[in-house]
């Protein structure tokens, strides 16, 4: 595996950082999850979008120009045997993980980011390790979790940071009761999202979500999907909800990069619907799946 590390791709035995990164200290940094279907990416502009946003909303200067970024990403697809083969008889490559990662850089010890003349960058590249077939078509179990979401002005959602402690906190809860994911409410107690991933459900027939004023993150695959019901004449409604809501739910599902739409069987013990995959899930992920490549570049 080769990691594209500050400025040249590495063997991954090699690809090294200072203990006195500000990212390992103080997890000072921002970082972007990317997918490549058969070398192709996900929405990359809309990623790198949001990557230059993490970036200025914490002050940290971004250490490759805009425009360089789609080659430095196809590097690491090609370094990693992942790129589409120039030769298309050969077999397309695998789906491909990808994660950029920038910290605030080797410094002094101290909380100033003046402290750090230069940013890390980490890219790496790595084959898709997909979810069991068997959680797309039984749903998974979700746990409404004690852990709250940050609250928006303790840390900006609109900040992809490296700060995943308070998830990571919501996971451990989730798995002690055998859940698939902890369901994080707000500050209000109004649903917010997954640890990874954003919310929806269905009810009377209309896609409901939490709106960003909930305090949670605009996921890309998100947006998509909201932008795919509404194509096709669905209600979509982005509002502000109790846990409660959730009982009277027909369908419910997760969105994110990796597991694009994956359905929601039972939340704290209650079933959803029928506990199975419902009707507008399952139009929605053919939607997505036929769609798809209008969002690969």
């Amino acid at each position: 595996m080769w990691i594209y590390l500050n400025d040249r791709f590495v063997p991954r035995e090699e690809a090294r950082l200072s203990v006195f990164d500000h990212g390992f200290l103080y997890g000072d940094g921002i970082y972007e999850t990317l997918r490549a279907y058969a070398g192709r990416l996900f929405m990359l502009s809309q990623h790198l979008a949001r990557l230059h946003r993490s970036a200025d909303l914490i002050g940290l200067k971004m250490p490759v120009l805009e425009q360089d970024w789609p080659a430095l990403l196809n590097a690491a697809l090609t370094r990693n045997g992942l790129a589409r083969p120039p030769d298309r008889s050969d077999p397309d490559p695998e789906d491909a993980y990808v994660r950029i990662t920038v910290s605030r850089g080797e410094g002094e010890i101290g909380l100033d980011p003046g402290l750090c003349p230069h940013p890390t960058l980490v890219i790496f590249a790595k084959p898709l390790t997909p979810y069991p077939a068997r959680l797309y078509e039984q749903g998974v179990r979700l746990s409404i979790v004690s852990v709250r979401r940050n609250p928006a002005t303790a840390l900006p959602p609109r900040i992809k940071s490296l700060n995943f402690l308070n998830n990571i906190l919501a996971k451990q809860e989730a798995t002690r009761v055998g859940a698939f994911d902890g369901l994080m409410l707000n500050a209000d107690g109004a649903l917010a999202e997954c640890t990874a991933s954003n919310l929806f459900f269905v009810r009377k027939g209309s896609l409901c979500t939490p709106a960003l004023t909930c305090g949670i993150l605009d996921g890309i695959t998100r947006n998509v999907v909201i932008s795919l019901g509404r194509e096709q004449g669905i209600s979509v409604e982005e509002d502000t909800y109790e846990p409660e809501s959730l009982r009277a739910a027909e369908e419910c599902f997760l969105t994110n990069t990796s597991m694009e739409i994956m359905p929601v069987s039972e939340v704290n013990g209650t079933r959803i619907g029928t506990g199975r995959p419902g009707p507008l899930t399952t139009s929605l992920q053919g939607l997505f799946r036929r769609h798809l490549p209008r969002f690969l570049s």
